[in-house]
């Protein structure tokens, strides 16, 4: 082999392997022009079905937008009156605790004083029904003795038989006074 024929070989293996390069390239650009037409049209679906999901948005988005700025004055205000009411309830409750304690105070005194009262008309009414009952037994006692002795001398006078005079004076025994 001569060099001219190694020399043909390669030109001709090069242009082989540039025809075959050239053919895999036109291959890659008609795969990549239909899938960029694929793309396109799959974009553009996305379009049609997103873009009036975005508008909606955008418009609620604005609604939402306008009724935030109306109402935020409202809401600020609301929550200045909440503050100022708890405020407020925290000091009545303060002054309900105050009067509350003053109550319990004065409750706490005068149960002590009626009880002191309570307790000293028990102590008197307790001496007054003793010096009662020792004023009015005693007498009632001596009466209930002198009766008995006057019986027994009425008996005795009036019954003949000595006898009977026996049976009741052993009777009397506890009517001695």
């Amino acid at each position: 082999m001569n060099h001219e024929t190694i020399e043909m070989v390669c030109i001709a293996l090069g242009a082989a392997a540039l025809a075959m390069q050239t053919v895999v390239l036109v291959a890659i650009y008609i795969g990549a022009s239909k899938a960029i037409k694929q793309m396109k049209q799959e974009l553009d679906e996305v379009r049609t079905s997103v873009m009036p999901m975005v508008e909606n948005t955008r418009e609620m988005l604005g609604h939402t937008r306008e009724a935030i700025v109306r109402l935020t004055p409202k809401l600020e205000s609301t929550v200045t009156d909440f503050a100022e009411l708890a405020q407020t309830l925290r000091s009545q409750a303060a002054d309900i605790e105050v009067a509350v304690d003053q109550i319990l105070v004065r409750v706490r005194n005068q149960t002590s004083r009626i009880d002191t009262m309570f307790s000293g008309t028990l102590d008197a009414v307790d001496k007054a029904s003793t010096f009662v009952a020792e004023t009015v037994s005693k007498p009632v006692r001596q009466l209930s003795g002198l009766l008995a002795s006057v019986k027994a001398i009425v008996e005795s006078l009036r019954a003949s038989d000595p006898s009977y005079r026996e049976q009741h004076v052993n009777n009397d025994k506890d009517m001695f006074v």
